[in-house]
């Protein structure tokens, strides 16, 4: 779980490319977590957010950047995120098969390879 969370902190600001759904959900799990626990340390320290404040700043940039490759992961254009309720279907929905104009299939990289081989 946790690796799916640092791959999207290695990948800050990659907009490009695709991501599965179990790293972008592991990912949002994983943010949620920390921002309830940094939550209890902002109250418990009579901070106003102050130290949650700065995680979700740091967090903002990886968090629009996954959620944009995993729009492309179902090949949807990362414009999809801004249309409510619509964009959690769309988190849902399984990868493309094949690679599509963002790039190969994270699940099965190897397979998308051997497809070009055939025709």
């Amino acid at each position: 779980m946790m690796n799916y969370y640092l791959t999207v902190l290695k990948k800050y600001a990659q907009f490009d490319g695709r991501s599965r759904r179990s790293e972008f959900w592991y990912f949002v799990l994983v943010n949620w977590i920390i921002s309830i626990a940094l939550n209890f340390v902002d109250k418990s320290m009579e901070l106003p957010g102050l130290v949650g404040g700065i995680y979700s700043l740091a967090v903002f940039i990886p968090n629009i950047a996954v959620s944009i490759r995993r729009m492309h992961d179902i090949g949807k254009s990362g414009w999809f995120i801004l249309i409510p309720f619509y964009n959690i279907y769309l988190f849902t929905i399984d990868s493309e098969q094949g690679t599509n104009e963002y790039g190969p299939n994270p699940k099965n990289p190897e397979m998308d390879t051997l497809d070009h081989l055939v025709d």
